[in-house]
C-alpha cells in the first residue's frame, strides 16, 4: 500500500441533519391509536361428550386484560387455625386438603414445630428405652400361604413386649433428636424392604416414649418428634393401601368404600387388627389416630364412629399433660380428615376443662417438687396443645363461641391458662371487639399460677392484628401498661412490652411512644439487662419505623436516640442503623434539610461506616455504601451552596472508608458546580466562579484517594467537563492532564464481580470518551498544537497492552474522526461562553496542516499493523481492522485525494479478501456509498463504488 497524504473531508453539519430526518407522512388512525387499551376477547365453548350434542359459545369483551393470578389470592384471615381459611376445604372434594402438620402451623396460632423445639428445652439428659424384640421375625417367602404370614406376624407382634431391651442413657437433647431421626429413617428403610412389622414396631416403641415424662420440660418437644414419626407411618399405611385400588381408577378425594376391592380392604383391616392388639394404651391409641384416614377404605361411617371412641380411650390417661398432647394429636387429625365432624373436637375440649383439676392433685405436684419445676413453667407446657384444640375447635366458629368461651373461663374461676388459649385461638377480630372484657377477666386471674403480664402479651397479639373500638384504645394501654410495668423480671418485661409496642404505634402519637420507649430504657439499662434482650429490643425499632416514617417526628422523640444507644454490641447496632436507613431511602419523599434529620443520620451512617474493617466482605462494603448514598442523595440545602459544600466535605471526612461513598460524593459537589451556575447564571459572576473553583478543588484534593484506576479516570474526565461547562480552563486541563497521566497505572486485568477481566474493553471506553471531550477543549497558550491529543497517543504507544492485541491500533483509528473534526470550521459541539480550537485557529492552514500530519502519522501505524496480521492466525483481525479503517476514510477523508481513495479501495479489497468481512454489512455499505454517489459533486464516490467488488470466503 502506498504512502498517502491525509485531507479531511469538509463537513456541513447543520446540512447534514437535515438530510438524515425522516419524512412526516401523514397518518390516519382510525380507531386505533398506540396508548389505547387493549380489548380481550374471551371465547367459552362448551362441548357435549355424546354423540350429536351441540356446542355453545360466548365472548366477552374487557378493555382490561384479565389477571391469572387474581384467583389464587387467598387472604388468611388473622388468628384462622392452622392456616385454614374460606375454600381450604373443598366439599365437592376437586381440591386437595391440606396436610396440616405441626410443622406446617402458620402464625398466629400454635407454635410450629420449629418454635416448639426452640422453646422447650433442657439441659437434662434424656433416655430411649426400646423394646425392640427379637430378631428372629423374618420376611415370609413369596410362596408362602397368607394364613402362615398372619400368624407369622401375629407372632412378631406378641414377642414385642418379651424380647430384647435396648436401652440408650444419658443423651443430650441434641443426641436424643438425632436419635429420633434415625428410627424415622429406619422407619422408612424397613418399609421399602418389605418388613412391615418391623416398621410397626418402630412405630409401637416411639409411642411409648410419649407416656415417659421424666424430663417434663422437654415433653412438648419430644410430642414433635414422635408425632412426625407416626404421621410418616400413617402416610406410608395409607399409600400402600391406596396403591391396592390403582386399578380401580379411583379419584383420591371422592372415592368410597364400595369402590375399594376385597384385597385392600383384607389388607387395611389386618392393620387395624394388629393395632387392636397393642397391649398398652398410648401406643395404642396414637398408632390408631396416625392411621385413621385408613377407615374411609372399609366404610362411609368409620371415621365418624372411630374418633368417638378414640376420644373417651383418652380418658383413661392419668397424667393431664400425656392426655392433652394426645388430645392435640387426636384433633390435629381429625381436622386433616374430618374437618366438618366438630362433635369429637368439642368432646376434646370439654374433657380438656374435667382435666384442670387434676394439675393441683398430689400426683401432679409431687412430680414437680421431685423435677424442682415451678408450677408457672409448669403451666407453660400446656400451651401449644390447648391452642391447638381451641384453634381447631374455633375454626370457621361463629363469633357467638366466643363468648360461651369466656362465660367457661369465668365458671373455672378465670382460668389464666384456659383463657391465654382462647385469646390464641379466636379470630382476632373477636377478641378485640372484647378486649375491655378481656382485661376485667385478666384482672380477675390468679396470678400465681400463669402470670398476668403472660395473658396481656397474648391480648396485645390479638390487638396487633385488629383494631378495638376507638375509644377504648387509651384505657386499654393504660391498663395493659399498668402490669406490664410492674413486671420485674427484664426477660419477661420486655417480651410483654414488645408486643403492645406496635398497638402504640398504630393508634397513638409519638407522645405516647416516647412514654412507652422512655418506660423500656428505664426497665432495661439496669445491670446491663439489654444485652440478653437485643431481638425484642430490634423488633420494637422495626415497628416504631413500620409506623413512623416521617423522621423529623420520629428523631423529635426524646428517648429515640438514648433507645438506640442500647444497641451495644456492634453487629446488632449495625443491623439497626441499616433498618433505619433502609425506611429512611424508603419512605423520604423530599430532600431535606432538617439539622436534626441530618445530624441523626448522620450519626448513624457513621455508625454503619465505622463498622467495615479488613474481614469486611465486598458484599457488605457495598451493601452499606448503597444506604450511605441513598442517604446523602437526600440532602440538599437548596440555594445554599456553600452549606451543600460543606456537608460534603464533612461527609468525606466521615466515610472515608467507603470508597463508593467517596465516588458518590465527587458526583454529588460535580453537580452542585452545574447547579451553581445555572441558578447564579449572570448575577455575582466573580463569587459564582470562585465557589466552582472551589467545587473543582475538592474533586481534584480526592479522586488520588481512590484505589479503583478507572474510578480514577471517569472521575478525572467528569470533573473536567464540568469545570469546562464552567469555563474554569485551568481546572479543567489540570484534570484532563491527570487522566492521561495515570493511563500506564491502568492493569492488564481487573477484578469484576469477584473474578478476573481483562481492561481493554474499560480502557478503550475510556479513551473514546476522552477522545469526544477533547474537540470543545482549546489548547493551552504555553503548549503545543493539540498537546492534549499528542500527550494521550503517545502513551497510549507507550502502554503495555496485551499479546496479540489490536487495542492500540483501535484508538488510533478512533483518533482520526475527533481530527477530522478539529480541521473543520465549524465544529460539530461547542460549549457555551468557551472558545474551542476552531475559534482560536480560525481554520489557519498550520494548524490543518498539523492535524494532517497527525493522521498520516496514525493511518502508517494501522497499514504497518495490518501487514503483520497477514499471517493464517491473524487474518480475521486484519479484515476487521481493515473494514474499520475503510470507514472511517469514507466518513471523514477527502476521497477526491487519488491516492485516499485508493487507499479505501485498497482497504476493502483487503477486508474482503479472505471472507471475514459480515456480508450483510458489506453489502449495505455498498448500497450507501452507491447511493451517496449519485448525490451532487460525488463523481468520485460513483467511480469508486465501480471498484468495490463483494468476496465470499471460498
Amino acid at each position: 500500500m502506498a504512502a498517502v497524504q491525509w485531507h479531511s473531508r469538509d463537513r456541513n453539519y447543520e446540512a447534514e441533519l437535515q438530510g438524515c430526518r425522516l419524512e412526516a407522512v401523514p397518518v390516519e388512525f382510525g380507531d386505533y391509536h398506540p396508548l389505547k387499551p387493549i380489548t380481550v376477547t374471551e371465547s367459552k365453548s362448551r362441548r357435549g361428550g355424546r354423540k350429536g350434542s351441540t356446542s355453545s359459545s360466548s365472548s366477552s369483551s374487557s378493555s382490561v386484560a384479565p389477571d391469572p393470578l387474581s384467583s389464587m389470592l387467598d387472604a388468611r384471615p388473622p388468628h384462622c387455625p392452622m392456616g385454614l381459611h374460606q375454600g381450604s376445604w373443598a366439599g365437592s372434594g376437586r381440591r386437595k386438603r391440606r396436610r396440616l402438620r405441626w410443622a406446617q402451623t402458620l402464625s398466629p396460632g400454635p407454635p410450629n414445630g420449629a418454635e416448639i423445639l426452640a422453646r422447650f428445652t433442657t439441659t437434662e439428659k434424656l433416655s430411649i428405652n426400646l423394646f425392640m424384640g427379637s430378631d428372629k421375625g423374618k420376611a415370609p417367602s413369596p410362596g408362602s400361604a397368607v394364613s402362615e404370614k398372619v400368624r407369622t406376624r401375629l407372632e412378631e407382634l406378641d414377642d414385642l413386649e418379651e424380647g430384647s431391651q435396648r436401652e440408650m442413657l444419658n443423651l443430650s437433647q441434641q443426641d436424643y433428636v438425632n436419635r429420633i431421626e434415625e428410627l424415622n429413617q429406619s422407619l422408612k428403610e424397613a418399609w421399602a424392604s418389605d418388613q412391615k412389622v418391623k416398621a410397626l414396631k418402630i412405630v409401637i416403641q416411639c409411642s411409648k416414649l410419649l407416656s415417659d415424662t421424666s424430663v417434663i420440660q422437654f415433653y412438648p418437644s419430644k410430642f414433635v418428634l414422635i408425632t412426625d414419626i407416626l404421621d410418616t407411618f400413617g402416610r406410608l399405611v395409607y399409600e400402600r393401601i391406596w396403591s391396592m385400588c390403582s386399578e380401580s381408577r379411583l379419584q383420591p378425594d371422592s372415592f368410597s368404600a364400595d369402590d375399594v376391592n376385597d384385597t385392600a380392604k383384607e389388607t387395611c383391616l389386618n392393620w387395624f387388627f394388629k393395632i387392636a392388639s397393642i397391649r398398652e394404651l398410648i401406643p395404642r391409641l396414637y398408632v390408631e389416630a396416625a392411621i385413621l384416614k385408613c377407615n374411609r377404605f372399609l366404610s362411609k361411617t368409620g371415621i365418624q364412629e372411630t374418633l368417638p371412641r378414640l376420644t373417651a380411650m383418652i380418658r383413661g390417661i392419668g397424667d393431664p399433660l400425656v392426655a392433652v398432647y394426645a388430645r392435640a394429636y387426636l384433633c390435629r387429625v381429625g381436622m386433616e380428615v374430618a374437618p366438618h365432624l366438630k362433635d369429637s373436637l368439642n368432646k376434646n375440649f370439654f374433657d380438656l376443662l374435667g382435666s384442670f383439676r387434676q394439675i393441683h392433685g398430689d400426683s401432679v405436684q409431687n412430680q414437680l417438687v421431685l423435677q424442682r419445676v415451678e408450677i408457672p413453667v409448669y403451666l407453660t407446657l400446656y400451651s401449644p396443645a390447648i391452642n391447638w384444640i381451641l384453634q381447631c375447635v374455633s375454626y370457621r366458629a361463629p363469633e357467638a363461641l366466643l363468648t360461651e368461651m369466656m362465660e367457661r373461663c369465668k365458671q373455672l374461676g378465670n382460668n389464666a391458662l384456659l383463657l391465654n388459649s382462647v385469646m390464641w385461638a379466636f379470630r382476632a377480630e373477636f377478641v378485640a371487639a372484647r378486649a375491655t372484657d378481656f382485661i376485667g377477666m385478666i384482672k380477675d386471674c390468679d396470678e400465681a399460677g400463669f402470670p398476668k403480664h403472660l395473658l396481656f402479651g397474648s391480648l396485645g397479639r390479638s390487638l396487633s392484628c385488629a383494631d378495638p373500638p376507638e375509644s377504648e384504645r387509651l384505657p386499654i394501654l393504660n391498663e395493659a401498661w399498668k402490669v406490664i410495668t410492674k413486671v420485674r423480671s427484664p426477660q419477661d418485661y420486655i417480651n410483654c412490652a414488645e408486643i403492645w409496642v406496635e398497638f402504640t404505634c398504630r393508634h397513638f402519637t409519638k407522645r405516647e411512644v416516647n412514654t412507652v420507649l422512655s418506660d423500656i430504657i428505664k426497665h432495661m439499662t439496669p445491670d446491663r439487662a439489654f444485652e440478653d434482650a437485643y431481638p425484642q429490643l430490634q423488633s420494637v425499632i422495626r415497628k416504631v419505623l413500620t409506623y413512623f416514617h416521617d423522621f423529623s417526628v420520629l428523631f423529635s422523640m426524646e428517648r429515640f436516640l438514648p433507645f438506640l444507644d442500647m444497641f451495644q454490641k456492634d453487629s446488632v447496632r449495625v443491623e439497626v442503623c441499616r433498618s433505619i436507613m433502609e425506611v429512611f431511602i424508603k419512605h423520604q419523599q423530599e430532600p431535606t434539610r432538617d439539622p436534626v434529620i441530618l445530624n441523626a443520620l448522620l450519626h448513624v451512617c457513621k455508625t454503619m461506616h465505622d463498622s467495615v474493617n479488613a474481614l469486611t466482605l465486598d458484599d457488605e462494603k457495598r451493601s452499606l455504601a448503597l444506604l450511605i448514598n441513598g442517604f446523602i442523595r437526600m440532602v440538599s440545602f437548596g440555594r445554599d451552596f456553600e452549606q451543600q459544600l460543606s456537608f460534603c466535605v464533612e461527609a468525606r471526612a466521615t466515610f472515608c472508608n467507603l470508597e463508593p461513598v467517596i465516588v458518590q460524593l465527587i458526583h454529588t459537589v460535580n453537580q452542585l458546580a452545574m447547579e451553581t451556575r445555572r441558578v447564579m447564571r449572570g448575577s455575582h459572576s466573580r463569587k459564582t466562579a470562585a465557589f466552582v473553583r472551589a467545587c473543582a478543588a475538592y474533586s481534584f484534593i480526592t479522586i488520588p484517594s481512590l484505589t479503583s484506576i478507572f474510578s480514577r479516570l471517569n472521575l478525572y474526565l467528569l470533573s473536567g467537563q464540568v469545570a469546562l461547562a464552567n469555563q474554569c480552563l485551568s481546572q479543567a486541563d489540570a484534570f484532563l492532564k491527570a487522566a492521561v497521566s495515570i493511563l500506564p497505572e491502568v492493569p492488564r486485568s481487573i477484578s469484576v464481580e469477584g473474578k478476573l477481566r481483562s481492561s481493554e474493553g474499560f480502557l478503550l471506553d475510556f479513551i473514546n470518551n476522552f477522545l469526544s471531550t477533547l474537540l470543545v477543549v482549546p489548547d493551552h497558550p504555553e503548549q503545543g498544537v493539540l498537546y492534549l491529543v499528542r500527550g494521550l497517543l503517545n502513551m497510549v504507544q507507550d502502554y503495555t497492552w496485551e499479546e496479540n492485541s489490536d487495542a492500540k491500533v483501535r484508538v488510533y483509528i478512533s483518533a482520526l474522526p475527533l481530527l477530522a473534526a478539529l480541521s473543520q470550521e465549524s465544529y460539530l459541539y461547542s460549549i457555551p461562553k468557551v472558545d474551542s480550537n476552531e475559534t482560536l485557529y480560525g481554520g489557519d492552514p498550520k494548524f490543518v496542516a498539523e492535524i494532517n500530519k497527525l493522521c498520516e502519522t496514525l493511518i502508517g501505524q494501522v497499514l504497518d499493523h495490518l501487514k503483520t496480521l497477514g499471517r493464517d492466525e491473524g487474518v480475521r483481525r486484519q479484515s476487521n481492522l481493515a473494514f474499520s479503517l475503510f470507514g472511517c476514510l469514507l466518513a471523514h477523508g477527502d476521497l477526491r485525494n487519488k491516492l485516499l481513495n485508493q487507499l479505501a479501495v485498497n482497504l476493502w479489497n483487503l477486508s474482503h479478501k479472505h471472507g471475514y468481512c459480515d456480508t450483510r454489512t458489506s453489502v449495505r455499505t455498498l448500497e450507501y456509498i452507491k447511493h451517496q454517489g449519485q448525490q451532487p459533486n460525488m463523481i468520485h464516490i460513483s467511480e469508486m463504488a465501480l471498484r468495490l467488488s463483494l468476496q465470499t470466503r471460498a
